[in-house]
């Protein structure tokens, strides 16, 4: 998979390497509408380093992906793309608690757990 950024380097950016692809992958599988914070994606990884990190691989190469849809565990966007991430959340119907600054994502109702949940079977109801 190729990505391109939109981070400024001289030249090529530095390798994707196996976390920033599991972060990118994971950001791009963030369903429209909903979010994940940054601690939210290290905690779904698992394996390797945490929520600044996962900060650092959207800072390099977050312009491929939907990146207003990782945000802060209080509900921000990152710092100074309010205006330009409230123009995705508007637009994806994205459950707001504040669209005026700062703006705050409702993040009981936008948080992703990482997967599609399974409707399961039908309740059994019992006479």
């Amino acid at each position: 998979m190729t990505r391109e950024s939109d981070g400024d380097f001289d030249g090529e950016p530095p390798p994707l390497g196996d976390f920033a692809s599991q972060v990118l992958d994971l950001v791009d599988s963030i369903p429209p509408g909903r979010v994940m914070s940054y601690g939210d994606i290290a905690a779904y990884l698992a394996a390797g380093p945490g929520p600044r990190q996962v900060g650092k691989v959207l800072s390099t190469y977050g312009g491929a992906v939907p990146w207003w849809r990782v945000i802060h565990s209080d509900g921000t966007p990152a710092p100074g793309h309010d205006s330009r991430a409230l123009k995705h959340y508007l637009a994806e119907g994205t459950p707001l608690r504040s669209a005026r600054p700062p703006v705050r994502v409702d993040m009981r109702h936008a948080r992703w757990p990482g997967h599609d949940p399974s409707p399961g079977p039908a309740p059994v109801l019992l006479q």
